[in-house]
């Protein structure tokens, strides 16, 4: 015969942790995590253009691995992205951030990659550098627009 089941009530320090006023998050706190933020602002683009070169990097090691061996070097690929795609919300390159949403999914969805694969990955790291390199903020209006129904078109042939 099998025991009752016993319930460990688990004491939530997290919520100890956050401040909330009476209408949730202490606005003061929230000011002063959007000032920290755009205190940091001027430094992104330097970070961001050090991530493209490490992405750039990623992606030469990828390319000049063999195919059965590429999954673990394409790992390094998502990474990079994935990192890049939480950072560029944050300071205005929303781009950045729907462009590594696409790579990141893109990666995710494929056990392997042949040579059209990787030309799409290559498509989505020279767009990102295209997104800095012209500083293509928000949303990046219709350039940007235009570049992102670019890539949805490249993906979408490819996973045909």
């Amino acid at each position: 015969m099998a025991k009752e089941p016993v319930i460990i009530e688990v004491p939530n320090r997290l919520k100890a942790k956050v401040s909330y006023g009476p209408d949730g998050v202490d606005a003061q706190r929230l000011e002063q995590a959007e000032a920290m933020i755009s205190a940091l602002a001027p430094e992104y683009l330097s970070w961001v253009i050090d991530d493209l070169k490490r992405l750039q990097s990623a992606l030469d090691v990828a390319l000049a691995t063999a195919e059965d061996a590429r999954p673990a070097a394409v790992r390094a690929i998502f990474e990079i992205s994935h990192d890049m795609k939480g950072q560029g919300g944050s300071f205005n390159y929303g781009m950045i951030t729907q462009v590594g949403a696409l790579l990141c999914n893109f990666i995710e969805a494929r056990a392997s990659f042949d040579a059209q694969e990787m030309e799409v990955i290559r498509l989505h790291v020279e767009a990102m550098r295209l997104v800095i390199g012209q500083k293509m903020e928000g949303d990046g209006g219709r350039p940007g627009q235009s570049l992102l129904k670019g890539l949805q078109a490249v993906i979408a042939k490819v996973s045909r």
